[in-house]
């Protein structure tokens, strides 16, 4: 069957079950269930017979969406919450996936253009994060400790303070998803363009290994999760800009119901990463270089998995698969 007769005879069927599936039309599981082995069946004959076709995405998605949907409504009992980690976000990271990786691609872009203004520009830096801190960060290094600003404070008010700031970033880099995605690039520039900076700027004063091992003990999982934030807020701006074949106010509402997810989603790891900064970073200066590169990659290996690659294995299970759930 050539592929224009494939799409025309299944056209209606897959646009009818996509509506029934986000207005939870459906009078009982098991109509779920035989409706989304149809599609898991359609989508296997899409690969091996029209390989480059775009409707190979399309079907991928609704697939997704369906076993979201089946997911929901097991007949056994489950742990929502772990459900929710689990299944329903890797579902979700894989469905919008291409929104991860470019938020990745504007991170590093942005990073890079604060580098390169600060290595072209010598009140930059200062322009950027101000003179109180270059200066006491500047009395830091001549003392030997570059990162001996995280040892303000105690352990716990650091943690819950960072934590909290954190937490709020992410949630207005979502928030301002709103305006069409332009509100959470301006919070990625930002926060990119510090970054870049700051960074450079050890290295202009020779200290940028001991920066390294100290900062990004919490930045690994810190900074990973604000991308992952952002790209939840490129998710909701997605859907007002783009409301494929539904009115703009579904697609927006539909859009900012799956960028909470994500945003949700993150909020461990930010957790996570505000402990390391109160309770382990401040002793960066005096552990072994093997245990902060260690705690680095570990870090940054767990939450790349999670957002990265798990969702590929979540996907390729339910695919593989035509009714994990109520078979």
């Amino acid at each position: 069957m050539r592929e224009v007769a494939f799409i025309k005879q299944n056209k209606e069927k897959w646009l009818s079950f996509e509506r029934a599936i986000f207005n939870n039309d459906f009078e009982d599981p098991d109509e779920l269930a035989s409706q989304y082995i149809h599609v898991v069946n359609d989508l296997a004959y899409a690969q091996t017979y029209y390989p480059k076709s775009k409707v190979i995405a399309y079907l991928n998605q609704l697939a997704a969406k369906a076993y979201q949907k089946i997911y929901k409504t097991k007949r056994q009992d489950t742990n929502r919450i772990i459900g929710f980690w689990k299944t329903e976000v890797p579902l979700i990271c894989y469905q919008y996936r291409k929104f991860i990786y470019v938020a990745f691609i504007i991170f590093f872009a942005f990073t890079f253009i604060g580098a390169i203004s600060a290595a072209n520009e010598g009140e930059f830096v200062r322009s950027i994060l101000g003179d109180e801190y270059v200066n006491m960060t500047l009395d830091n290094i001549e003392a030997g400790d570059p990162v001996a600003v995280y040892k303000s404070g105690s352990n716990w008010g650091s943690f819950i303070g960072i934590t909290i700031n954190n937490l709020k970033v992410g949630i207005i880099a979502f928030v301002l998803g709103v305006f069409g995605g332009i509100g959470t690039l301006w919070v990625m520039f930002k926060n990119c363009i510090m970054l870049g900076s700051f960074q450079y700027f050890f290295h202009e004063k020779g200290v940028l290994w001991e920066s390294v091992r100290g900062i990004w003990i919490h930045g690994a999982m810190e900074i990973f999760a604000i991308v992952i934030e952002c790209a939840a807020g490129l998710v909701m701006g997605a859907s007002i800009l783009f409301p494929a074949t539904y009115s703009r106010y579904t697609s927006f509402k539909l859009g900012a119901k799956t960028g909470i997810k994500i945003l949700i989603s993150t909020f461990p790891f930010t957790f996570s990463a505000g402990f390391l900064e109160g309770f382990i970073t401040r002793y960066s200066n005096i552990m072994p270089n093997w245990l902060s590169v260690g705690i680095i990659l570990s870090t940054l290996a767990l939450i790349s998995y999670y957002y990265l690659i798990y969702p590929y294995k979540v996907q390729k299970q339910i695919t593989q698969i035509p009714d994990p759930v109520l078979a």
